[in-house]
């Protein structure tokens, strides 16, 4: 539980960092395409940092072994969904890309699993 408020903080901390470093550091260095791409990068890497931060909180109250799941696959897609964008709008390589939808998964699966051990736990 203590595992994912203090990485859900973590990653929401990068987000915004992150964020800045776009806005500010990046914006006359990359075309409006990869500012975007970079920009949705951060976009779903803030919303899986809450909701590693709400697997925390419901694992605070009631553990369980779907929680875990959760948050370990938003996590996975949190390193492969952003961190892909991130290195695809940086590098311009597209080897990056085929990576992306990985991540997808593991946000999907992350939240099915959450809502599974939310389910069990109020039912």
């Amino acid at each position: 539980m203590r595992l994912w408020l203090v990485l859900g903080a973590a990653s929401a901390f990068i987000s915004v960092a992150a964020g800045a470093f776009g806005a500010h550091g990046l914006r006359a260095r990359l075309t409006p395409d990869m500012l975007a791409v970079f920009e949705t990068g951060v976009r779903y890497q803030m919303y899986h940092s809450l909701g590693l931060l709400a697997v925390g909180l419901l694992a605070h109250f009631r553990p369980s072994p779907l929680l875990d799941g959760a948050g370990w696959a938003m996590l996975a897609g949190i390193l492969l969904f952003s961190g892909s964008l991130y290195a695809l709008a940086l590098t311009g390589a597209r080897v990056f890309g085929p990576i992306t939808p990985i991540g997808g998964v593991g946000f999907l699966v992350g939240w099915v699993l959450f809502a599974l051990a939310a389910w069990r736990q109020t039912g």
